[in-house]
């Protein structure tokens, strides 16, 4: 049903291949936009939005460690750290 289309990436120019299963995996999720940019220029954009935000510290609630979070912890409110969260998940 599907088949790989070429596209040209919208910030770098080059030509990448959307694949019959990138399209699949697309049309599954309801997305109805072809991707406009390539994977390199796709990883390039998500870590420059990562690396803007703005971390603030604060001690784990569970082992006491510090830890940095992307957001303004609030007071009563429990913040743990990355190994703690992965745990409580």
């Amino acid at each position: 049903m599907y088949n790989d289309k070429t596209l040209i990436c919208k910030d770098c120019g080059a030509e990448f291949v959307f694949t019959a299963g990138e399209q699949e995996f697309y049309a599954s999720k309801g997305f109805e936009n072809e991707p406009q940019r390539c994977k390199d220029c796709r990883i390039a954009r998500k870590n420059a939005v990562r690396s803007n935000r703005e971390m603030f510290t604060t001690t784990c609630a569970n082992c006491g460690k510090e830890a940095k979070v992307p957001f303004e912890p609030r007071e009563g409110r429990p913040v743990y750290c990355s190994e703690c969260f992965g745990q409580n998940k």
